[in-house]
């Protein structure tokens, strides 16, 4: 009996080990799945790719298909008054707007560069550029032991041999590079050291496919909703903004191209520069829209804005040749120091050389021949003019011709700007020309929001004009959008207009 039940015992053993034993095997083969991925993961990089791409792609996909979905369902809805379609289109705009922040945050890196173009640009809906505002500030530091690696793989030194104290804590974060003070050595001179962000260049031309992949899948599905030029015009700059050679290259230049001129421009000193590391001169101010410390300086805000208008209408008319990535957190603002060139009793400091364009010269001539009918009194050959060089310089149909003039003004249509009778009925006073316009109202800013906001088609011609013109144009419109928001923001007494 004793043996029996030892007999039976051993079988009810071996029983349970061979139930239990796909169990472990399970186990086993999860452990080494998992073991196996995470070393993939680290150690392989086309591994490390595939995985983050797959994530990357899928986030900023999931929000863009899903905001092309809301847009298609809210704009075939029927409403009862027109108050309940402009407040439902300005929440589609606002939701969806959040939805791709939230994406590109996520991200990070290239697509942060994505989200601040499209706060740039003036023809959009302002529910999409307040949403976007933010990511020239949201921008997380790299740990400082990542940035002194960096440091020596470029420079061949260590930081300290470089420079007698160096600030650990960054000054500045933006979505390429981050920027400390520092001494420096040899010079004795107080410096400013732009340090790209090491993940940058390993992920880079993942992030830039996936971009385009996932604009590619918008057109592809939404022909209507085609963002395909955004993905173009990041492949053709981004390697140009990543290159902190090419950027000490431009500050020279652009110092160079002023250096005859009587301005207030100032072009900070480059000391040294690699493709990844950027030493230069250290300027103290305020951003050039902070009114207290105008105030507190005595510096008149009219006088700077007159003086941002011609020194990027210099660029622009006159040397054919631009700073594009202007935004008030790449301008600073000082009193002029003592051997300044400056006529006023400020200087306007310039940062961020990054990415510059040129005009060529028959676009240049051109654009300057449609300010030239925008300026001139109305008659049925201006109006033929203005049509004229808007097809030359943007690719501009005349039936896109009132919202690419709005565009390049910041006001509505002149009168005459549509064939027939304007279709968004915006009630108020507007001239013939832009001489004898009136200083713009809050009621023309607010009713050319809600136009944009309220008419689906209107939104549809603002996305086919973006899509036509040239690039070098689309960045003039950013210039364009940067002096009338400074012109705001500095509240400013003199007219809009003004003939230099």
């Amino acid at each position: 009996r004793r043996q029996s039940s030892e007999v039976t015992a051993s079988l009810s053993a071996v029983k349970r080990l061979r139930c239990l034993k796909p169990w472990f095997t399970i186990a086993a083969l999860t452990l080494v799945l998992s073991g196996t991925g995470y070393a993939a993961y680290e150690y392989y990089q086309p591994f490390r790719h595939s995985v983050l791409a797959v994530i990357r792609c899928s986030r900023v996909a999931g929000a863009a298909i899903a905001g092309a979905i809301d847009y298609k369902q809210t704009f075939a809805r029927r409403y009862m008054s027109e108050e309940e379609r402009t407040q439902a289109y300005s929440q589609c705009h606002t939701r969806n707007a959040e939805r791709v922040l939230r994406a590109l945050l996520a991200n990070g890196g290239v697509f942060i560069k994505l989200g601040q173009h499209m706060a740039s640009l003036i023809v959009l809906p302002k529910e999409w550029r307040d949403a976007m505002r933010p990511l020239q500030d949201k921008c997380d530091p790299t740990p400082y032991g990542a940035i002194e690696a960096l440091f020596v793989s470029d420079m061949g030194k260590p930081l300290d041999e470089i420079f007698e104290d160096f600030d650990p804590i960054p000054i500045g974060v933006a979505s390429l590079a981050q920027v400390h003070a520092g001494r420096h050595r040899e010079s004795g001179k107080k410096v400013a050291v732009k340090i790209q962000h090491p993940h940058l260049a390993e992920f880079c031309n993942i992030d830039m496919e996936m971009v385009e992949v996932t604009l590619g899948w918008i057109k592809y599905w939404f022909p209507e909703f085609e963002f395909t030029w955004l993905g173009e015009e990041m492949r053709e700059n981004l390697p140009k903004e990543m290159d902190f050679l090419h950027e000490a290259r431009n500050a020279s230049r652009a110092a160079a191209d002023f250096a005859d001129v009587s301005t207030s421009l100032y072009i900070p000193e480059v000391i040294s520069a690699t493709r990844r590391v950027l030493i230069m001169e250290y300027i103290q101010g305020a951003r050039v829209d902070d009114l207290a410390y105008l105030i507190k300086e005595g510096i008149d805000g009219n006088k700077v804005a007159l003086e941002l208008a011609r020194i990027f209408g210099r660029m622009v008319f006159i040397n054919g040749w631009f700073h594009a990535d202007p935004h008030p957190g790449n301008l600073l603002i000082r009193r002029a120091p003592k051997h300044s060139r400056s006529p006023y009793n400020f200087e306007i400091v310039l940062l961020d050389h990054g990415l510059y364009f040129d005009l060529e010269d028959k676009l240049r001539v051109g654009y300057s021949q449609l300010w030239l009918s925008l300026i001139a009194s109305a008659s049925p050959q201006t109006l033929e003019d203005r049509k004229r060089y808007a097809e030359l310089v943007g690719n501009i149909t005349p039936d896109l011709y009132p919202v690419f003039e709005a565009a390049i003004t910041g006001r509505a249509a002149l009168e005459g700007s549509w064939a027939d009778e304007e279709p968004y009925d915006l009630k108020f006073n507007r001239g013939s020309s832009m001489i004898d316009m009136a200083p713009q109202s809050e009621e023309e800013v607010e009713a050319i929001q809600n136009a944009v906001v309220n008419h689906e088609e209107l939104l549809l011609s603002v996305l086919d004009v973006l899509r036509r013109v040239p690039r070098r144009v689309l960045m003039v419109l950013k210039l364009n959008d940067l002096t009338r928001s400074l012109d705001r923001a500095l509240a400013t007494t003199h007219s809009s207009v003004s003939i230099e």
